[in-house]
């Protein structure tokens, strides 16, 4: 009996429009084969997957040429209905209306794709229909493995796929897999049960579908599952599975632009200067009198301006951090200069118990900015803003993309730059001991400043470079052992410290007494007061970088970063650390430009070259003439894990989900 009705008829209609608009686009009207696909491969293996549901969307063509023609790309039906495929398929339509089709098909999976060997016709109507899922006996073709981003990609896909069992997700970026199965709770290598499976599938099927209602599938490289990794990485896993449908969809429209800022290539807009260096210049040609007419007019309308109440929240006490107390010193400059404009309010030891709740309380105690002091406190601020988008919320970090906040972060390299120049002049046996913190986003661009300083004053010096991993004697204690005595350490002294005189670049052949030299200051009073002082006057609610999140990395021209000598510095050391910084402030001087080369042999850059903000953010190689290595991640105490987690280098990041966690 001829295959006459509607339900074929449809599915014809649908598969010769998709076969005109193939042609229109220039693309292979029919279903993609296997066989083509792997013509261009010398070698593969394959691996049996048993019998399991496969997701009906990535169905995409045939194993073989047999059929292929049959069919339009989208599986739809191509020939006449009278014809013996339109009547099998018809037959096939009404059993699945009837009883459901049982049988499965069987199929190969190729880089997440899967091509039918047997039950064309059964994809087909299955598809007509929107099935989610289809039964299918899987063989996968593993391809082999080598350096390219598609095969490290598909081979994360592989691992996650064999461990979860989860193979409708597809992520589009390197070490996703990785941290959703850290984001979920489970360690690395660990397998999931079959009811964490379920839970994860009902969820993701509300999220997807949240997703696709926003406009998801117009996002350029974008997929359902790399938005939710955004979504998890604000929401927690635990919270998120517990949502309703409609708060999911409610929290997914709050993130939105979070989601959108994945896209772009390169999501973040580095801010290098504020806007009062662009009008320094002409500010100075003012007259006295009109200057002072202005300064009148702008406090007499200050007083007529509503308070702006700032709050200020650390993750550390002043007692116990030097880092702490800078950002303290900070706020009192600002409460200084802008009294009567501003409100101040100190937030200490937030990761004591839970930052969240910490956040939250300053929002209730009326706070309209608020500044988090730490890179540790980035996922509790950005949570803080989404819920309260009223309420400005900035981060001291460096090269995060977040829309919801914006960033802050001080060019200390500079700095960092000129004392290795002075280290370079002074030291006596061309050995000079560093001690880094963390291996952090502008960590490792400091240490390479330093190192290059230093090579140009004196090309025979070496800089050996130890981490303190939270235990910054140890650290010197061990440079002193090998006969290092001319040490850059900490950027600023503890209030607590055994040896106060331990910081900047200092001397110390005497365990028991060090000498500073010089050391880099970070003005955060100064930057603090150029970011209220925007707010004040609007220009940082107008100051949006379309389709991308701002990061705001000031240096030596902003006056944010400074270097200090001591006295004890010979007059000519003087001399050159001022000729250098004002060659930096100028923009006349700039330290990581030309020919640059690493510890391996690798050459970065040439004679012409000028790096670029990215590329000195994100430096994970140390220059030719650092004696040390980037720690592993293993190596880091919890409180440097917990901060590489969060703004590490790529290169030691990545490994927190490559490493299995160790019992306790």
């Amino acid at each position: 009996m001829p295959a006459n009705s509607s339900n074929y008829n449809i599915a014809l209609r649908s598969g010769q429009k998709e076969y005109r608009a193939c042609l229109i686009r220039g693309e292979y009207p029919y279903l993609p084969v296997l066989d083509d696909v792997l013509a261009g491969l010398k070698s593969y293996s394959s691996v049996e997957l048993g019998t399991i549901q496969i997701p009906a969307e990535n169905i995409v063509g045939t194993r073989t040429a047999g059929r292929t023609t049959a069919f339009a790309r989208n599986f739809m039906p191509l020939l006449p209905p009278e014809s013996e495929f339109g009547v099998k398929w018809e037959n096939l339509c009404e059993a699945h209306l009837s009883e459901g089709i049982r049988d499965s098909v069987k199929v190969y999976e190729y880089i997440n794709r899967y091509y039918v060997e047997e039950g064309n016709k059964r994809v087909s109507v299955l598809k007509f229909f929107h099935a989610a899922t289809v039964l299918a006996t899987v063989t996968r073709i593993l391809p082999p493995k080598n350096d390219s981003y598609e095969s490290k990609l598909y081979y994360e896909y592989v691992d996650f796929n064999k461990l979860s069992g989860i193979n409708f997700i597809w992520c589009t970026r390197l070490g996703s897999y990785k941290k959703l199965q850290s984001m979920v709770g489970k360690k690395a290598g660990e397998e999931w049960t079959e009811e964490e499976l379920r839970t994860f599938e009902r969820f993701y099927h509300y999220f997807r579908r949240s997703f696709e209602s926003l406009g998801g599938k117009r996002l350029r490289n974008t997929t359902p599952a790399d938005a939710l990794l955004v979504f998890l990485n604000i929401y927690g896993y635990a919270r998120a599975k517990e949502m309703s449908s409609q708060e999911l969809a409610q929290n997914l429209t709050k993130i939105w632009e979070e989601v959108v800022l994945l896209r772009e290539e390169r999501p973040i807009e580095l801010v290098l200067n504020p806007p009062f260096v662009k009008k320094k210049k002409l500010l100075t040609k003012l007259t006295s009198t009109l200057t002072s007419t202005i300064t009148s007019t702008l406090t007499s309308s200050a007083s007529s301006v509503e308070t702006l109440n700032i709050a200020f929240v650390h993750d550390k006490t002043t007692q116990d951090s030097s880092w702490t107390y800078a950002h303290e010193l900070g706020r009192r400059h600002v409460d200084q200069v802008l009294r009567g404009r501003v409100a101040t309010h100190s937030y200490f030891n937030a990761l004591a118990g839970d930052p969240a709740a910490v956040l939250e309380q300053a929002i209730s105690d009326g706070a309209d900015l608020i500044f988090t002091t730490t890179p540790r406190l980035l996922k509790a601020s950005l949570k803080a803003a989404v819920d309260h988008p009223e309420v400005i919320i900035m981060n001291c970090s460096l090269n995060t993309s977040q829309k919801a906040i914006r960033t802050y972060y001080a060019r200390v390299y500079e700095a960092k730059f000129i004392i290795g120049a002075l280290a370079g002049a002074m030291c006596k046996s061309d050995r000079i001991g560093y001690v880094g913190d963390y291996p952090i986003y502008g960590t490792v661009a400091s240490i390479n400043a330093f190192a290059l300083g230093a090579q140009m004053v004196n090309p025979r010096a070496k800089i050996h470079l130890e981490w303190m991993n939270d235990n910054y004697g140890a650290a010197v204690a061990r440079l002193r052992e090998q006969g290092i005595y001319l040490v850059s350490g900490r950027d600023m002294t503890h209030l607590n410290s055994p040896h106060p005189g331990a910081f900047g670049l200092f001397y110390h052949e005497n365990p028991e007494r060090f000498q500073t030299l010089a050391m880099p200051v970070w003005h955060w009073g100064v930057y603090y007061e150029n970011l209220v002082r925007s707010v004040l006057d609007r220009t940082f609610q107008d100051e949006v970088a379309k389709g991308k999140a701002t990061n705001y990395w000031w240096g030596m021209s902003a006056g944010v970063v400074d270097v200090i000598c001591s006295e004890k510095l010979p007059v000519s050391a003087v001399r050159l650390a001022r000729m250098l910084r004002g060659a930096i402030q100028s923009g006349n001087f700039r330290p990581f430009d030309g020919v640059l080369k690493a510890q391996d042999g690798m050459i970065h850059g040439s004679e012409e070259d000028v790096a670029t903000p990215e590329e000195i953010t994100t430096m994970d190689w140390l220059a030719e003439n650092v004696v040390g290595e980037l720690p592993a991640y293993r190596q880091l105490s919890q409180e440097g894990k917990a901060t590489v987690d969060v703004v590490g280098v790529e290169k030691v990041a990545k490994q927190s989900q490559e490493e299995p966690e160790e019992d306790a």
